[in-house]
């Protein structure tokens, strides 16, 4: 599913949701229901509406084939008991998990960009390093333990603060720029990190620590989609794999 690029990103009249901090994005999400209304619709009707929701959000800008090649029937899950009860973990909420190895989605998620779409920008021009090596695709997977490094002059929330004379060891003073962090407006309901991720704000660096895995009444990847509409874009994948 590729996004139609005649119709606006933030449509106001469509609300599809976006990985953005944008806020006619976060107006989309504000003002759509959290779990739309399927009584008038068939099985199928269903599993449709809901990948299609559910892709709008988790990589809209990644084709079908490209989904379909990351795309794995066995979810990992972690049974984990809390206070003697073990209900059943939300895994169908990891039918996007692969593409949270994605080089654009972890400088997204470590929010060093305002969008899924700049993330991929920053990656493209060269400002993103795997282990010390450029890697200018964004559709390279990271593997555990990675280290994702961006620049920090092309961090949209870091900006250059006065000069200030700093003493070094050797007694000598130099003056030098410090950034400083300026949030952008409306990103406040976004700025987190998700716990598959160790995010080092000094270094503008992040560590991809393991695959995604959903616990007892929790699910590491963000979504503002609920575990039911996960579950059936998930069969609709299962049930039209190739």
């Amino acid at each position: 599913m590729v996004r139609n690029s005649t119709i606006p990103v933030y449509s106001l009249r469509r609300q599809m949701l976006r990985m953005s901090w944008n806020k006619y994005n976060l107006f989309n999400t504000t003002q759509r229901a959290r779990v739309p209304n399927v009584a008038n619709k068939t099985l199928y009707q269903q599993k449709w509406a809901s990948k299609k929701d559910t892709r709008s959000y988790h990589g809209d800008q990644i084709t079908e084939r490209q989904f379909q090649s990351m795309f794995k029937t066995r979810l990992p899950t972690a049974n984990t008991k809390v206070g003697g009860v073990e209900p059943h973990p939300p895994v169908f909420s990891l039918t996007f998990a692969e593409m949270e190895r994605r080089l654009d989605f972890i400088v997204f998620r470590s929010n060093f960009a305002p969008s899924i779409y700049a993330a991929r920008q920053l990656v493209g021009h060269g400002k993103v390093t795997v282990n010390g090596k450029p890697m200018p695709y964004p559709s390279h997977r990271v593997t555990d333990g990675d280290i994702i490094q961006v620049e920090p002059t092309s961090v949209s929330t870091l900006k250059k603060a006065a000069p200030k004379e700093v003493e070094e060891e050797s007694g000598a003073a130099v003056t030098k720029a410090p950034m400083e962090f300026v949030p952008k407006p409306f990103s406040q309901p976004f700025l987190f990190v998700p716990d598959y991720l160790e995010v080092n704000y000094n270094t503008c660096s992040t560590c991809f620590l393991r695959s995604p895995i959903s616990r007892p009444g929790k699910t590491e990847i963000p979504s503002p989609f609920p575990p039911q509409m996960h579950a059936l874009a998930y069969e609709f994948y299962a049930r039209n794999r190739k």
